[in-house]
């Protein structure tokens, strides 16, 4: 009986704790204040010097998805709390690791996005930074066949970055 009440008291006591909480926390590391209640993210042209056409979309939704689906920020067209806008400026494919007959064994695939966080509730933590990732891939395969995966993946990852820099103060 008395581990029933120990336990129900436990229980009890952290439902409390959790709902006193009116901080930004959440689980997936982001850390939004209170008063954050939008998220405006703009369309990121491509205005790099090889434009590959689907990525201004591709990234752009991963970027919507990422804040839709980990933080409680309503997406707006305009004037959110949080603002996002940049552009794409850079898309390159470069060999990488030569073998001893001078021929690329790997290429790489690099993707840098320019980024403009504006943060309208807390303007020190606003912020305008370029992100660069990049993938490689084997020689023996062409960018054609590996493209489309290369740039999910890359885009990911750079939409990770972008989030923990805005929100999750890493």
């Amino acid at each position: 009986m008395k581990k029933k009440i120990i336990h129900s008291l436990c229980v009890f006591t952290i439902l409390v704790a959790l709902n006193a909480c009116t901080g930004g926390y959440s689980f997936t590391g982001a850390d939004i204040g209170a008063n954050v209640k939008t998220v405006t993210i703009e369309y990121f042209p491509n205005r790099a010097t090889l434009v590959q056409p689907s990525l201004s979309n591709v990234f752009t939704e991963i970027l919507r998805d990422k804040f839709i689906s980990q933080t409680n920020l309503e997406l707006v067209n305009y004037n959110g709390d949080l603002t996002f806008e940049g552009e794409i400026t850079n898309y390159n494919v470069a060999a990488q690791a030569y073998q001893g007959d001078e021929t690329a064994a790997l290429n790489r695939l690099t993707i840098t996005i320019r980024v403009k966080f504006t943060n309208n509730v807390e303007p020190a933590k606003s912020f305008d930074t370029s992100f660069s990732r990049y993938a490689d891939f084997e020689s023996t395969q062409s960018l054609m066949s590996v493209e489309d995966e290369l740039m999910q993946q890359i885009c990911k990852e750079l939409v990770v970055d972008i989030f923990n820099k805005s929100v999750a103060n890493w």
